[in-house]
C-alpha cells in the first residue's frame, strides 16, 4: 500500500490515538477526586460513651473498607456540639440524638432560628436515659431533685437537652430550682463518687462504660431512677420523639429492671456531601455490621429495615439509594 491510501491510513490511525487519549484524559480529569482530601472525621461524645466507643470501630471500617478514605473518631461535647461541627464542615460525620437532630434540621431549641444543613444516613439504636442518684440523698422520687446537685450533662449534648426537658416536665425549672452542672461523663462519675453530686443525668447506649464503672465499683451507693411516668407530660411539650422502655437489671447488675424514657439515634452528614460518598459509608455501616457488634453491643441493634426511618430528619440521597437498591 502506497501513495494516498498509505497517507489515509495514517490519518486515520492518527486521530484515532488522538481521540483514545483524549477520552482517557477526560475520563482521568472527571474521576471523582476523595472528598476534603480523603480524610474522614467522626464526631462522637465523652471517650466513656457509647457514641465514642462505636465511633471508633466506624472509623476503622470506613479505613479498611473504602478505599482512599482514612476515618477517625474525634470525642465533643455530643450532639448540638456534632451538629454545628458536621454543618460548618469541620467534621463530616455525627452521632446524635434524633430529638436535637430534628431540632436541628427545623432551626428551633438550641438552633433557635438557624436550620441546620444536615441529612441523615441511617436511624440506629436507642439511648436510654439514665438517671442516678446517690442512695443516701433521700431522693425517692423524680420530684425529690429540687434543690438538689445535678450533673445535666456535658455543655450542648443531647444528655443536656433532655435532661432539661424531663426537668421541665417534671414541673422543675432546670435553670433555677436545682444547682445545676454540666459536666462531661468522667468529670460527673468522679464528682459522683466523691460526694460532689446528688444526682445525675446520662442519656446512652446499653451498657454505657462510664455507667457501668460508677454503679459497679460502689454497690449499694448509687441507683437508677425510674422516670417513665414523665412521658405523657414529656411528649404534649416537645414532641412524639420519645418512647419508654424498660432497662433490664441484668445491664449493671441493678436489683430490678429500670423504667425510663428513650430516644433513637441517627447518623449524620453535612447536606452537601456528595451522593457517592453517602451511599458508600451507608453500604459500609450495614455491610460490616458484625464486626461494629464486636465493638459495642448496641451495633446488633442497628436494623436496616427501619434504618430510613429518621423523619422530620431527611435522609441523605446517597443513603436512600442504598435503602432502595442496596
Amino acid at each position: 500500500m502506497t501513495g494516498r491510501p498509505l497517507r489515509l491510513l495514517a490519518a486515520l490511525l492518527a486521530a484515532l490515538m488522538t481521540a483514545v487519549l483524549v477520552a482517557g484524559c477526560a475520563a482521568e480529569d472527571s474521576a471523582p477526586e476523595a472528598w476534603h482530601g480523603g480524610r474522614i472525621f467522626l464526631a462522637t461524645g465523652n471517650t466513656t460513651g457509647v457514641y465514642y466507643q462505636l465511633g471508633g470501630g466506624y472509623a476503622d471500617l470506613i479505613t479498611r473498607h473504602l478505599p482512599g478514605y482514612e476515618a477517625r473518631a474525634e470525642p465533643t461535647g455530643a450532639s448540638v456540639e456534632n451538629i454545628t461541627r458536621v454543618a460548618s464542615g469541620d467534621m463530616e460525620i455525627a452521632f446524635s440524638l434524633a430529638d436535637t437532630a430534628a431540632d436541628a434540621v427545623d432551626g428551633r431549641g438550641a438552633f433557635d432560628k438557624q436550620p441546620q444543613p444536615v441529612r441523615a444516613l441511617a436511624r440506629v439504636y436507642s439511648n436510654y436515659t439514665h438517671v442516678i442518684v446517690r442512695a443516701d440523698g433521700k431522693i425517692g422520687r423524680f420530684a425529690d431533685l429540687r434543690g438538689k446537685r445535678i450533673s445535666t450533662g456535658s455543655p450542648k449534648s443531647g444528655t443536656d437537652i433532655i435532661a432539661g426537658r424531663l426537668l421541665t416536665a417534671g414541673g422543675i425549672d432546670p435553670n433555677r430550682d436545682i444547682q445545676r452542672f454540666n459536666l462531661s461523663l468522667p468529670e460527673t462519675v468522679k464528682r459522683m463518687r466523691a460526694k460532689g453530686l446528688d444526682a445525675m443525668f446520662f442519656s446512652g447506649g446499653l451498657p454505657t462504660p462510664g455507667v457501668k464503672d460508677l454503679l459497679s465499683s460502689a454497690p449499694g451507693t448509687f441507683r437508677l431512677l425510674p422516670i417513665d411516668e414523665l412521658i405523657e407530660p414529656l411528649s404534649a411539650r416537645f414532641g412524639a420523639v420519645y418512647t419508654t422502655a424498660t432497662l433490664p437489671k441484668e445491664v449493671y447488675g441493678t436489683p430490678e429492671p429500670t423504667p425510663t424514657i428513650t430516644v433513637s439515634n441517627v447518623i449524620l452528614v453535612a447536606a452537601d456531601m456528595p451522593e457517592q460518598l453517602a451511599y458508600d459509608l451507608t453500604r459500609v455501616l450495614f455491610t460490616w455490621q458484625g464486626e461494629l457488634i464486636q465493638v459495642h453491643p448496641e451495633a446488633a441493634n442497628f436494623n436496616r429495615s427501619s434504618a430510613a426511618a429518621t423523619r422530620p430528619i431527611p435522609l441523605h440521597p446517597g443513603a436512600q439509594r442504598f435503602y432502595r437498591t442496596g
